[in-house]
């Protein structure tokens, strides 16, 4: 077999690795733009920064994207680790291929499909459109993910701990709190924080469901990139950018002491 060389090789990663991260590195480079042109370099200014957090609008929306982000992620990542200990613990009861179907299906189903869908349901309940209906819906979605991510953790736990404790006269709930849930924890810390990611990411449910005064940052940076991309948008982006990579850096300390 005949095996390419290293300079293929490495101009292939580098391809690999530009096509992904180049339009990142213009983002961030760009946001420090003086000209408003967001394509023409006019010198090193930091004035949309300035101007980003006098736009009351974006300021507002990132706001509630937080806070929307944070509220599903508490209410997916409880519903979610109930589920998961449902499909595991608790045997093969009856309905049970129901249930995992129902809890696994927004990962397949089509994003427009779920926000119509939700829309329906909140029409025909009568719910007034809002900052909880979109807590709600990007709760459905990401409670999947933490089910699937906690599921796989509680597939590798030997109940025979859990037992051992029931036996030395712990009731089942603090057998379970005592013994199960530390061993889960990284697995909810880790379904949780996929769930507020999908729930900051997301802009078809939450234009499906949001209501006035609901208006999450992903909409409003859709509505204002429509108008034109502003070395604003640049900016907002640059931030999220740079609270990612601090969040990652923070799990790889945590996790690299945790090792240690």
């Amino acid at each position: 077999m005949i095996r390419p060389s290293l300079g293929l090789r490495s101009a292939t990663l580098a391809l690999g690795f530009g096509f992904l991260y180049l339009p990142i590195v213009l983002v961030i480079f760009f946001s420090f733009n003086a000209s408003r042109l967001v394509t023409v370099w006019g010198g090193f200014s930091t004035q949309w920064y300035r101007a980003l957090f006098a736009d009351r609008q974006l300021v507002d929306s990132a706001m509630i994207s937080l806070k929307v982000a944070f509220a599903s992620g508490l209410v997916a990542t409880i519903l979610g680790t109930c589920a998961a200990v449902a499909l595991v613990r608790f045997g093969r009861f009856y309905g049970r291929t129901l249930f995992a179907a129902l809890i696994y299906a927004p990962l397949v189903m089509p994003e427009v499909i779920t926000g119509l869908a939700l829309l329906l349901m909140f029409v025909s309940l009568g719910f007034e459109r809002g900052l909880w209906t979109v807590v709600i819906a990007h709760a459905t979605v990401g409670l999947c993910y933490v089910a699937l991510i906690v599921r796989a953790r509680l597939i590798d736990c030997d109940p025979a701990l859990e037992e051992a404790a029931s036996d030395l006269g712990a009731p089942p709930l603090r057998a379970f709190a005592a013994v199960t849930l530390p061993m889960l924890l990284p697995a909810i810390a880790a379904g949780f924080m996929l769930s507020v990611t999908v729930s900051l990411d997301d802009l078809i449910v939450a234009s499906f469901t949001t209501g006035p005064g609901a208006t999450t940052l992903p909409m409003r940076i859709y509505s204002a990139v429509r108008l034109g991309v502003t070395p604003e948008i640049n900016a907002m982006s640059t931030l999220l950018l740079g609270a990612v990579a601090l969040g990652l850096c923070l799990a790889g300390i945590g996790l690299k002491r945790q090792r240690g």
